[in-house]
């Protein structure tokens, strides 16, 4: 059997032979206080030790826009679930608008995936994927949860397209 050392040389050669695609990076997690919820899928959190807030979008859903019919209710549940309270910040990469695009974890549990299985967010749909959180997203709708309730008059407009009919909340 290969010595430990002998063992993590080969998987650094091995690494080096590897197309760059295939290891990705992982973000190192920090944590701060979430000091604002904006929507319902985008907060900003205080880093340790104070200075100005990072702006967060939860990478993974996409909540109703504010606007839109669901917006503030999605809103105002994370904002209960998550205004000043200490989070973890899995870090990802900045989208176009300079948000960090990142897993938000509060006490152990995925704050992105507890929206959509609330009703509260779709699973970030891209590129024919149904997204990360698809199985949440079925149960929400089939137990007509929160945007998939059956009271609504009209059925849930996903946020894409409610933007590309109406523009901007903003």
């Amino acid at each position: 059997m290969p010595s430990l050392s002998r063992t993590l040389a080969m998987a650094a050669l091995l690494g080096a032979w590897l197309p760059a695609q295939a290891a990705k990076p992982s973000v190192p997690a920090w944590s701060g206080v979430v000091s604002y919820v904006v929507d319902g899928d985008t907060v900003r959190v205080r880093p340790p030790g104070g200075g100005k807030p990072v702006s967060v979008r939860i990478n993974g859903i996409d909540a109703p826009e504010i606007c839109q019919a669901g917006g503030t209710t999605s809103r105002d549940a994370l904002m209960r679930k998550l205004l000043g309270q200490r989070v973890a910040v899995h870090g990802r990469r900045h989208d176009d608008y300079g948000r960090l695009l990142a897993k938000i974890t509060f006490k152990g549990e995925d704050a992105g995936g507890w929206m959509v299985a609330q009703g509260l967010a779709w699973s970030y749909r891209s590129r024919g994927s149904a997204g990360p959180y698809a199985a949440q997203q079925r149960r929400a709708r089939g137990a007509g949860l929160g945007i998939f309730s059956p009271s609504h008059a009209v059925p849930p407009v996903y946020p894409a397209q409610f933007r590309k009919r109406h523009g901007s909340c903003r």
